[in-house]
């Protein structure tokens, strides 16, 4: 009788335990086309950036109020804000742009999703009327919703590493 009961217990702690992992597999299978969507919903914002292009950019992240940026210790506040105040300018000033993501981490959760990210960027800038180039890199990490069945920025924040003072402190007395 114990043998017959343990080996009941053995087969449903088996069954269950190949049921769940049936049930994550599906999971992920599911979270799959989600996954990939995000990731071409951020590489389609570096697209744009990187060529200037505003209809893009656009399309890839909410225009309405709920957007939020924050970059070099600047916020912007809805997509008019961001628009108007940083993107065009920024756009304007920067050409021959390159700008790429990479070693981005997604993380999906219903209709929201994460993902970390690093971004490296390169662009010839006029700067008090002089030209110069400039190249750098950092860290990102963006918020998405999927509204309308499509993946859309609600939020992106990057940071990118102090820079070295151009000229050494003079020394503590």
């Amino acid at each position: 009788m114990r043998v017959g009961l343990r080996m009941l217990s053995i087969a449903t702690l088996f069954s269950v335990t190949v049921a769940f992992g049936v049930a994550h597999k599906r999971a992920d299978i599911a979270q799959a086309p989600d996954e990939t969507a995000v990731r071409d919903v951020l590489m389609k914002s570096a697209v744009s950036f990187e060529k200037n292009d505003l209809p893009m950019a656009s399309q890839v992240r909410v225009n309405d109020e709920s957007l939020t940026i924050f970059e070099s210790g600047h916020a912007n506040y809805g997509w008019a804000d961001y628009r108007d105040h940083h993107l065009v300018p920024e756009m304007g000033e920067m050409k021959n742009t390159k700008y790429a993501l990479s070693d981005m981490k997604i993380h999906l959760s219903g209709n929201t999703a994460w993902a970390t990210l690093k971004y490296t960027i390169s662009a010839d800038v006029v700067d008090n009327g002089k030209p110069r180039h400039v190249d750098g890199a950092g860290l990102g990490t963006a918020v998405l919703e999927k509204r309308d069945g499509q993946w859309r920025i609600v939020h992106w924040h990057s940071s990118a590493p102090r820079r070295a003072p151009s000229t050494p402190a003079p020394p503590k007395p």
